[in-house]
C-alpha cells in the first residue's frame, strides 16, 4: 500500500469495467461482460488460478469432466466421465478463453496493490445511496473505484486505473496460507526438519518435489483436498521396499467419499435433483413447503444414515479411525466432503499412508508431539491447513468496506452470492461454494452481465440483507460448518431465483420426468431464445 501512496497518480480510464483475477471465475466474468471490453488484472503469467498455482502432479478434478464444463463450451470428449488432471483442466480453460477471445482483455503479471473508493467526497463514509436504501446502477457514468497496479516488467512504477464497476474474482484459495499457532518454544523454529505449506510445495517442480519426499518420514497436517493429494504424492514417491510411510495428522474429520461413487445415482437422487430439493429447507419457502420440510426431516436423516452406512461398509473408515461423529448431510451442506482417489485406501493398506487423529499438536526437535504425549519422528512436515480467504479479500479493499467483508456471523454477506449490499459498484464472483463451483461462477456471471446492462433492478439494500439473513438461518439449521457459505442443499432453488430475476424460465428441463429426477448441471443453463 505504501508504494502506491508514494506514486504520482496517472489515471488510465480504458474501460468501464475492471476484473481482478483470471481464474475460473475471472474468465467466466470476462466472457459474460465482454460487451463492455473489461480489463482483467492477473498477478501471474497464466489464467487458471489455483489450477495453475496450487496443484500438484497428482491433482485431479473431483468432478467428472462431463459435469464440469461451461454451458456453451463442452469438453472435446463431452460424454467422458473420467476425472481430468489439473493439466487437462488448464487446457480446457485456455480453450474456452481462446474460443471466446477472452485473453485479449487480460493484463498478465499485473498485481493489484491497492483499491481506492472515489465515488463520493467522504471516502470514510458509506455512500448516501446505500444509506437511503437503494443500491443504484452498477454503471454510473463516472469513476467509482481507482485501482493501483504493479507490473513485473516495471515493479517500481504503479499504474492507476479508474473504473465505474469492479468484479473481484481472486477466490478464497491461494496467496495467504492459514498457518497454525503453537505454544511458546514449540513452533517450527525448534524442529530440525523441513516445513512447507501446501502452497509452497505446489511451486516445486516434479524433480524437487519427489526429492523432498523420497525416503523421508513425512507428516501431512490436514485431511481435505490438498492433504489427500499430498498423501498420494508422498505414497508415490515412497514406493518400493525402502519407502517410508506418510502420516496424515487429522484435526477435524469429515466424511470421505470415493470419487467413483459420489457422482453416481445415489448421490444425485438424494441431493442433486429438483425432487430431492423438497426434502431440504430453503429460504423464502411457503408455509406449505415449511410443513413439508418438517414432515420430511425423518427422511432426511434416514438418507444421511443410509449414506453413512454405505460408506462405512464400502470404505475402511472404522479400521483407520476415520469415521466422523457428525451426520453426512452436514458435510454435504458445507461442501466439506473429502473426495478420495480410487487408490487412496489401497496405499493405506500397503502401509504407505497412516493416520493420526489429534485436535492439538506442536513441534519438538525430532518431529511432532501430540496432546496425548505421544511423539512422531518426521523429516518433513507439509501443512495442508488451507488458506485465509477472507484476509486475502480484505487485503485489497479499503476501509470502511474492508470491515464489511465479514458480518457478525463470520460469513461474507452476498446477495445471490455476488453483490455485497453495502459495497457499491462492486461484485464478487467465486466466493460461494456449491457442488460445481464452475457452474456457480458462470451462472452468476450471466446474472451480473444483465444487471450491469440494467435488464433488471436489485431489491433495496434492506431487502437484500434480509434475503442473505434468511439464507444464513437455513445454513445454521443444516450444518455447524455454515461459515463456509456453501449453497449445496438449496442450489437449484438458488439458481431458480437467479433465472427468474433475469427473466428466464426457472425450470430448465425438456419434460417433467427429467425435471424431477435428472441432475442439474451447467448445460441446463444455456441461453435460449425463449428465455427472454
Amino acid at each position: 500500500m505504501a508504494a502506491a501512496d508514494n506514486q504520482t497518480r496517472l489515471i488510465h480510464s480504458v474501460s468501464k469495467v475492471g476484473i481482478i483475477g483470471a481464474g475460473i471465475s475471472g474468465i467466466a466474468a470476462a466472457k459474460q461482460l465482454s460487451g463492455h471490453s473489461p480489463v482483467v488484472f492477473e498477478a501471474t503469467d497464466s489464467i487458471g488460478g489455483v489450477w495453475k498455482h496450487c496443484s500438484y502432479n497428482c491433482t485431479k478434478l473431483q468432478t467428472p469432466r462431463c459435469d464440469f464444463q461451461f454451458s456453451d463450451y463442452p469438453w472435446a470428449e463431452k460424454d467422458n466421465s473420467s476425472f481430468p488432471s489439473h493439466v487437462e483442466v488448464l487446457d480446457y480453460l485456455y480453450g474456452y478463453a481462446t474460443h471466446f477471445d477472452v485473453l485479449k482483455y487480460v493484463k498478465f503479471e499485473s498485481r493489484v496493490v491497492e483499491i481506492r473508493y472515489v465515488g463520493n467526497d467522504q471516502a470514510t463514509q458509506l455512500p448516501v445511496s446505500l444509506k437511503s436504501g437503494q443500491y443504484g446502477s452498477l454503471l454510473t457514468g463516472h469513476p467509482v473505484w481507482e485501482v493501483a497496479v504493479q507490473t513485473s516488467g516495471d515493479p517500481n512504477t504503479i499504474q492507476w486505473y479508474a473504473f465505474e464497476f469492479i468484479v473481484i474474482c481472486i477466490g478464497k484459495y491461494g496467496d495467504i496460507p492459514r498457518m497454525p499457532s503453537f505454544p511458546r518454544n514449540k513452533g517450527q523454529e525448534v524442529f530440525q526438519g523441513k516445513v512447507l505449506h501446501s502452497m509452497d510445495y505446489s511451486k516445486l517442480d516434479n524433480e524437487a518435489a519427489r526429492e523432498l519426499l523420497k525416503g523421508k518420514k513425512v507428516a501431512i497436517i490436514g485431511f481435505k483436498k490438498s492433504g489427500i493429494d499430498l498423501a498420494m504424492e508422498c505414497a508415490e514417491a515412497n514406493q518400493g521396499p525402502d519407502g517410508q510411510a506418510c502420516t496424515m495428522v487429522i484435526r477435524n474429520l469429515h466424511w470421505t467419499v470415493p470419487s467413483y461413487w459420489i457422482w453416481g445415482l445415489p448421490f444425485f437422487l438424494f441431493y442433486s435433483t429438483r425432487s430431492s430439493q423438497f426434502l431440504h429447507e430453503r429460504p423464502n419457502q411457503s408455509l406449505f413447503r415449511a410443513l413439508l420440510c418438517l414432515l420430511a426431516s425423518p427422511m432426511r436423516m434416514a438418507i444421511s444414515k443410509f449414506i453413512e452406512s454405505y460408506l462405512v461398509w464400502k470404505l475402511p473408515l472404522v479400521k483407520y479411525g476415520l469415521k466422523p461423529d457428525h451426520p453426512f448431510v452436514e458435510d454435504y451442506a458445507s461442501c466439506q466432503m473429502a473426495i478420495l482417489p480410487e487408490s487412496f485406501f489401497a496405499e493405506a493398506d500397503k502401509g504407505k499412508i497412516s493416520f493420526k487423529r489429534s485436535p492439538k499438536w506442536w513441534f519438538w526437535n525430532g518431529g511432532i508431539e501430540f496432546e496425548d504425549n505421544t511423539k512422531l519422528e518426521v523429516d518433513v512436515v507439509l501443512l495442508a491447513t488451507g488458506y485465509e480467504g477472507k484476509k486475502k479479500l480484505q487485503s485489497v479493499l479499503p476501509e470502511p468496506f474492508r470491515s464489511l467483508v465479514v458480518d457478525s456471523s463470520g460469513t461474507m454477506p452476498l446477495y445471490r452470492g455476488t453483490i455485497h449490499p453495502l459495497i457499491p459498484n462492486m461484485a464478487f464472483v467465486g466466493f460461494i461454494e456449491s457442488v460445481s463451483n464452475l457452474h456457480t461462477a458462470e451462472l452468476r456471471g450471466k446474472w451480473l452481465a444483465r444487471l450491469v446492462d440494467n435488464e433488471f433492478k436489485l431489491p433495496t439494500v434492506q431487502e437484500m440483507l434480509d434475503q442473505i439473513s434468511r439464507e444464513m438461518e437455513v445454513m445454521k439449521k443444516t450444518t455447524r460448518f455454515y461459515k463456509r457459505h456453501c449453497i449445496s442443499t438449496f442450489s437449484i432453488n438458488h439458481s431458480d431465483e437467479i433465472c427468474e430475476e433475469m427473466g428466464w424460465k426457472s425450470w430448465r428441463k425438456d419434460n417433467w420426468f427429467s425435471e424431477a429426477f435428472s441432475p442439474y448441471n451447467s448445460r441446463d443453463y444455456c441461453e435460449e431464445e425463449n428465455d427472454n
